[in-house]
């Protein structure tokens, strides 16, 4: 049953609940309900806030709205009303508020600059646009100015100014010679993000006249050229040769020869510099370096990582990008350039500060007169952006006053609206950075229930297949949707549907008997609308022989097939595909109703077939490989894997790299895909290889790189298609030198195992990490955010070190260095950590019990401070027990259960309670300790629910007319019994279903003595209890009175009672027993002829034909009782079960269940939500409903076999 809420208004909390329920409700974009329903305007289409113009086209500021009756428009600019009928260059759109400025015919683009804003009105309120600052494109020309030539020595650093003109966007910039072709730039020679062209170095090859800054402005589609500026570089021979041949002989002159130097920045100046940039935007931060060799540039973030994902290097690593920055990029990043002969670094100080933006936008508001509802706005920024209220564009403070209106910050809260309550609101978030700006109207309608989903729509899908069914629906107050199935079908509930929001029916697993007509109810207080949509289920399509892989030789010819079963109604389609495609166009290619041949096959035919069989509502697919082979076959290639590389050598020998060659061995007719190298350390695993690195097939040198303080050897091994080489035979062994460690320990850690200390864990350096001899680690501490300085030890190589006598559960900053003999290594990363938890100390306050239905329970508290935690908060957890059944009246054993909800929550759901019992739960918090103390036992009782089936049904005292019934209660009434419902109906001879009858009987009976039966008739029974919420489920049985002594007599007619005859038993009849002794007689002389005729080797026909045509009427024995096994029918309905054949006390007993939480839904294991809900419903299978004409299968006994002779 689809649930219904009923709130009070002295219940604000939850009505607070409601009204954000009930802003989701929105006017839906239906032609005919939008032409009759009032609606205030609403902004559909506007211009950008800053908005860029072509100075050389006409100026259109968007401005589109919809609303019924249609708004008006209206503009101001630079916060006065703009008139547009005054100026003849302006006009404005028919049916829309867009401005169109002409600016074609002698206009200027400059005299129209401004803050422009719309208005949209009709008379349910106002929307407005934002501010639209409105700026004409600007691409100035470049100032004149001398350029004087570059005189550089070679191996000095240069920088060529670009210095554009300022434009407006910003130009692009870029630097070309005057054959207009890019200057080549490289990582000695590059373009700053200032446009200047910088050199870490200059070479005699950069010598030209021609360098040239281009500055290209895209909004006109104009270039501008700076003067071309010439660079001549002197080499330090043609120096000498020059200064020399001006010299006497006497004169004593050198040029000072080409000398090295460390990197210096070319930019940014300084050691440290500040960058503010907005969240969401591309964050850029550029090191440009000189000195000789070409400094290279290595980007870090001190005391964290660089985002993932995000970071991008360009301009040679020169400049670090990140995209989408956020407040967690802040912090302090540090580029270093690096040479040979040294190194210099400058840190940049990111701040990132944010432009408003949304966490909650206000939402249209839709409201029947005497409702609430509210608006909320919430929006986020750095700085935290002032949040004011406008309605009807005019700031709330000086707008009319409207009594069911309140402003709370950043919600409007409403109360018993009225029609005159409508209006549009905006709300403003804005801080230093910019704004947002927001409209949300408050419509107050009253409007009956509208169902927009068109009358007996048909719906059609594949059985075992969700199946949705649509009921569009609209209505002020929010209407319920109810689903029923059937002209007179009752409501629809249980596990076998969902009902969504929306109205939508879903039915997860649709099967045949799915199928039918089914109705959506919607009704509110102003009415009621009803409309049936039809729901045809169909059979799905399988490829009952599938084709199958064959080998053909070439020039044969081969069939695969393809049989389908399909749906009667729906007419298939088969597509065959080759590889994926469209079979080749040839007329050797035959398609079949159920086949596909291929005559002359040829080469070009191998490959994968599919055969694909479509219906408008599904789609099965099967394939099958085709390989045709050569009519002769020749002799086969013999592939290997390749032969090992031999004669190793090292070269280059550095500390830190060295070079190895080989020669490759034969590869044995399948090419060498790549070489794998792997090393040995002689010093701490000889004899132990590990993998080094590997290099293409075609490369038979490769530069390695060595860790300090290693023994090394190496080997190769081949490797191609078939598999690996042996490996090659070792190389000479090569000795690095030990070093300070270069990195570490990883996985640093705070966490107290007790109160009072604090445990600090890393992952020890491991192997080559150590660089040397004597590896041990600098353990420091200092409590945060106190000013203490830090504590240090030394320890050995170990992984733990315990701080003792510490606060409980207070942050520290951890740091730990690796250090050897030769020194200490680069300074580590600080990381946050907490000594030791204890448990909590507060139980959570005014917990709250909602009863959602009979099993399910919605929990409320209040969070406890979470200084009163004492550790980390992993969630509450609460303790929920059965005190007793409100039916019984009796106390049972308690036991308790516990779910737990992680994180911050609030509220939790208790499911799979007892329907009509008295519970109690306690709440409590838990850290990484345990649990705190318990919240005071609150009490709460589940409503009623369905009860079970009765315990028992027993039938006796079977006469000509009548039976008696006696039954038990039900094992779990679920609430107070208020009746039992008994049908029944008759069974003829040829098993059909006669009328049904239904008795209700008061709750406190145990038996009834049913009369005026018919005699010499089965019938059967259906019996079920009720309590007031509903039927329970339901137990069958089936009884036969007995037979009149003259034979079957009809029926009398009348009042429509069953009249009977004398009874006599027929077994004391005389013509009775002679009848059964003559057939008795009669087989066991065909036994002894059978038995004669068989010891003499002989066949009668009759064995003949009983080997050849098996009767299908005679049954095996059943190994377990000894019975016949009977006729029986999968229906549930059927009046006789194969395998369940009545008691002889005529007693049924519904086995008793246990409070596992496996028995809901279907023996599925129950689960729990995020928030533990529980999911899946309280179900239990229930016995059809019998209908007229159903046939049934009938075990044969002696009466009705005495009936059929008669």
């Amino acid at each position: 049953m689809m649930t219904k809420k009923t709130i009070s208004a002295s219940r604000a909390s939850l009505i607070l609940f409601l009204c954000q329920m009930i802003t989701a409700l929105e006017v839906p974009l239906d032609p005919i309900l939008l032409k009759e329903l009032s609606q205030p305007p609403t902004i559909t289409q506007q211009s950008p806030k800053d908005y860029i113009v072509d100075p050389r086209e006409n100026i259109v500021i968007q401005c589109e709205a919809k609303g019924k009756p249609p708004p008006s428009f209206s503009w101001t600019r630079n916060g006065t009303h703009f008139d547009i009928d005054k100026d003849a260059r302006v006009t404005v759109k028919p049916n829309s508020g867009t401005l169109v400025i002409n600016i074609m015919n002698g206009g200027k683009a400059e005299a129209y600059e401004g803050v422009y804003q719309c208005t949209a009105r009709n008379e349910r309120g106002a929307a407005i646009s934002n501010n639209i600052v409105i700026r004409p494109s600007r691409s100035p020309l470049w100032t004149k100015e001398k350029v004087e030539p570059k005189h550089v020595r070679e191996g000095d650093p240069l920088v060529l100014h670009c210095s554009p003109p300022v434009g407006l966007p910003p130009p692009i910039i870029f630097w070309m010679d005057n054959s207009f072709q890019r200057l080549p730039q490289n990582e000695r020679v590059s373009q700053g993000l200032n446009g200047d062209l910088y050199f870490s170095n200059v070479k005699p090859e950069d010598t030209r006249e021609d360098y040239i800054c281009y500055a290209r402005f895209n909004h006109t589609q104009t270039i501008q050229q700076k003067q071309p500026i010439s660079v001549k570089v002197f080499s330090m021979d043609s120096l000498n040769e020059t200064i020399s041949a001006n010299l006497s002989d006497t004169d004593f002159y050198g040029a000072k020869p080409l000398t090295e130097r460390r990197p210096t920045l070319l930019t940014p100046v300084g050691s440290t510099s500040n960058k503010v940039e907005l969240r969401g935007n591309v964050l850029l931060l550029e090191c440009i370096a000189e000195g000789l060799p070409t400094p290279l540039i290595r980007w870090i973030k001190e005391g964290g990582e660089l985002p993932i994902n995000r970071t991008f290097f360009e301009n040679f690593k020169k400049t670090l990008k990140i995209v989408e920055v956020s407040e967690a990029d802040s912090g302090k990043y540090k580029c270093v350039a690096r040479n040979p002969l040294g190194s210099t670094h400058h840190t940049i100080t990111v701040t990132v500060k944010a432009a408003p933006y949304w966490i909650t936008a206000p939402r249209n508001l839709v409201l029947s007169p005497g409702e609430d509802g509210t608006l909320i706005c919430r929006a986020n920024g750095n700085p935290k952006p002032n949040i004011s209220w406008l309605t009807n564009g005019v700031p709330i403070a000086i707008a009319p006053e409207d009594p069911s209106r309140k402003v709370d910050g950043d919600t409007i809260i409403f109360s018993d609206v009225q029609e005159r309550s409508s209006a549009v609101y905006q709300c403003n978030a804005s801080n230093e950075y910019g704004y947002l700006l927001a409209n949300a109207f408050v419509n107050v309608l009253a409007e009956p229930p509208r169902i927009l989903t068109p009358a007996n729509k048909l719906y059609q899908i594949i059985a075992n297949n969700p199946a949705l069914l649509d009921c569009a629906f609209f209505g002020s107050p929010v209407p319920e949707i109810e689903w029923f199935k059937g002209v007179k079908g009752s409501i629809l509930h249980g596990d076998l549907y969902v009902f969504h929001d929306n109205g939508t029916l879903e039915i997860p697993v649709a099967q045949k008997d799915s199928s039918g007509t089914y109705t959506c109810v919607a009704r509110n207080k102003l009415g009621k609308v009803q409309n049936e949509v039809h729901l045809e289920v169909k059979d799905p399509t399988m490829i009952i022989k599938q084709p199958e892989y064959k080998i053909i030789q070439k020039g044969g010819q081969v069939s695969f097939e393809c049989t389908i079963k399909h749906d009667r109604t729906l007419l298939p389609t088969i597509t065959w595909l080759k590889d994926n495609g469209e079979l080749p166009d040839d007329e050797r290619f035959i398609i079949h109703k159920d086949s596909l041949a291929i005559m002359n096959v040829t080469d070009k035919d191998d490959g994968t077939y599919t055969c694909v069989a479509n219906t408008t509502l599904d789609s099965v697919s099967a394939s099958a490989v085709l390989t045709v082979v050569a009519a002769t076959p020749t002799p086969a290639i013999i592939y290997d894997r390749p032969d090992p590389p031999f004669d190793l050598e090292l070269t280059d020998q550095l500390e830190r790299s060295i070079q190895l060659s080989w020669i490759p061995g034969y590869d044995n007719n399948s090419p060498i895909t790549n070489f794998v190298i792997e090393y040995e350390d002689g010093m701490r695993e000889p004899g132990v290889w590990h993998y080094q690195t590997e290099v293409r097939g075609t490369q038979t040198t490769v530069q390695l790189k060595l860790s300090p303080y290693v023994n090394y050897s190496f080997r190769v091994i081949a490797v191609n298609e078939i598999g690996r080489s042996q490996p090659s035979e070792a190389s000479e062994q090569y000795l690095t030198k030990a070093a300070k460690p270069d990195e570490n320990p990883s996985g640093v850690q705070g966490i107290g195992s007790e109160p009072d200390n604090l445990v600090i864990i890393w992952e020890p350096l491991k192997g080559f990490q150590s660089n040397g001899r004597g590896l041990q680690y600098k353990v420091s501490w200092r409590q945060k955010d106190v000013g203490d300085e830090w504590t240090s030890v030394i320890v050995a190589n170990v992984s733990k070190y315990i701080v003792s006598g510490t606060p409980t559960f207070v942050p520290y900053e951890i740091k730990v260095q690796a250090l050897n003999d030769i020194g200490y290594a680069p300074e580590p990363a600080e990381v946050i950590g907490h000594s030791g938890e204890d448990l909590p100390m507060v139980a959570p306050g005014n917990v709250q019990v909602h009863i959602v239905n009979s099993t399910l329970a919605k929990v409320h508290w209040d969070p406890v401070p979470l200084k009163t935690v004492r550790g980390h908060l992993q969630g509450y957890r609460i303790y929920y027990w059965k005190v007793q059944s409100l039916s019984k009246r009796r106390r049972r054993h308690v036991e308790k259960k516990i779910l737990t909800f992680s994180g911050n929550k609030t509220h939790g759901m208790l499911p799979g309670l007892e329907p009509y019992s008295s519970y109690k739960l306690n709440v409590r918090v838990v850290n990484g300790k345990g649990e705190g103390p318990a919240s005071p036992d609150k009490l709460f009782k589940t409503p009623e629910g369905v009860p079970s089936s009765p315990s028992f049904l027993k039938i006796s005292n079977p006469t000509l007319d009548s039976l008696t019934l006696e039954w038990g209660p039900p094992t779990h009434p679920n609430g107070i019994l208020i009746a039992y419902t008994l049908k029944f109906q008759p069974i003829n001879s040829t098993h059909e279903l006669g009328p049904l009858v239904e008795i209700r009987i008061p709750a406190n009976e145990t038996s009834l003595i049913l009369s005026n039966l018919n005699y010499s008739t089965r019938y059967k029974f259906y019996f079920y209890a009720q309590t007031s919420v509903g039927s329970g489920s339901q137990i069958t049985e089936e009884a036969v009175t007995i037979m009149d002594e003259a034979g079957i007599l009809p029926p009398a007619v009348g009042a429509g009672k069953a009249m009977a005859s004398r009874q006599v038993d027929i077994a004391t009849q005389g013509w009775f027993i002679g009848l059964m002794c003559a057939v008795a007689l009669l087989i066991l002389i065909l036994l002894i002829v059978c038995f004669i005729r068989r010891n003499k080797g002989g066949k009668y026909p009759v064995k003949e034909k009983e080997d050849a045509h098996a009767d299908p009427e005679i049954q095996p024995m059943k190994e377990d009782d000894g019975t016949f096994g009977e006729y029986s029918d999968a229906e549930d309905h059927k009046p006789l079960k194969k395998g369940s054949r009545t008691p002889s006390d005529r007693t049924v007993k519904k086995e008793d269940s246990d409070d596992s939480l496996v028995d809901y839904g279907e023996g599925v294991n129950g689960q729990f939500n995020e928030d533990g809900s529980f999911i899946g419903q309280y179900s239990g299978k229930k016995e059809k409903e019998p209908a007229e004409g159903n046939e049934s299968s009938e075990a044969p006994s002696p009466v009705n076999a005495m009936n059929s002779f008669v």
